[in-house]
């Protein structure tokens, strides 16, 4: 016999791993993203212009990666908390370390980027979940 069973306890194993560097992922890219928030066109780390308005580009990157991971998460197994895994290290993430961030600080913004970020990264997530969850589990009965 060469080679391993792919339902046996290596690849148990192996998306088990894989799993663990998702929620990893999902948990780095939540606090870059927090610390991005706050990001504007003011002429410090962006140019100056038009009067310095919010940028929010960690919202967009959350909107792109974030639904992704639980895509991901879901190929790995058809059950809810495994799949689910990414969104919700994500969702803690951001409140853990927007409410007691680095030095007891509050990194979320006080304004709609906050929201924003938490839409952007919450909602197309469950509804990947959901449409993950419809194909693996099949029709209602």
């Amino acid at each position: 016999m060469s080679g391993a069973n792919p339902r046996g306890t290596g690849g148990t194993v192996a998306n088990g791993l894989t799993l663990a560097v998702l929620v990893v992922d999902a948990v780095v890219l939540a606090v870059v993203e927090l610390l991005f928030l706050p990001l504007r066109l003011d002429g410090y780390l962006l140019p100056y212009a038009l009067g310095g308005i919010p940028v929010p580009v960690s919202a967009l990157v959350a909107a792109l990666t974030t639904p992704w991971l639980v895509s991901v998460a879901g190929r790995l197994s058809t059950r809810l908390l495994v799949a689910a895994a990414p969104l919700i290290g994500w969702i803690l993430a951001v409140a853990v370390f927007g409410m007691f961030g680095p030095g007891n600080d509050l990194v979320l913004v006080a304004d709609w980027r906050s929201l924003l970020l938490f839409a952007c990264g919450a909602l197309p997530s469950a509804i990947v979940l959901g449409k993950v969850l419809a194909t693996t589990l099949g029709p209602a009965r």
